[in-house]
């Protein structure tokens, strides 16, 4: 049933033109479809629909994250293009070098969108 269907990750935005500049412009994600009814990107062979709501921002969680292989190079390049990175000392058994949280193997970074919408990387 289920698990045939490929996953869209979603997420609410307040005003779709900013978050056109910064899924495709600042992030780079190639914008596969646009219709009043959001914004559709292609990232690796997964999609992320960008639909506009009043609740933009709500989720106090991590929406979506995307696995890449040179973490430290990721936070760089996201950061040279403006991109905040969040800090999390409350994690229980990771440990923190800048914006680069660890834990054994893996390292991962978080950051939000203009809306405020959570999202990682990480690489595992």
């Amino acid at each position: 049933m289920l698990n045939e269907g490929d996953v869209i990750a979603t997420v609410a935005v307040k005003d779709v033109d900013a978050a056109k500049q910064f899924y495709g412009g600042t992030l780079g994600l190639k914008l596969a479809d646009e219709t009043p009814a959001g914004l559709m990107y292609e990232s690796g062979s997964t999609k992320l629909l960008v639909y506009p709501s009043e609740f933009a921002g709500s989720n106090k969680a991590t929406y979506a994250g995307w696995r890449v292989t040179d973490v430290e190079g990721t936070v760089a390049e996201l950061k040279g293009k403006g991109v905040k990175f969040e800090q999390y000392d409350n994690l229980p058994g990771t440990t923190r070098e800048g914006d680069i949280h660890s834990m054994d193997q893996w390292k991962g970074a978080w950051f939000k969108d203009p809306d405020g919408n959570i999202f990682a990387l990480g690489n595992m």
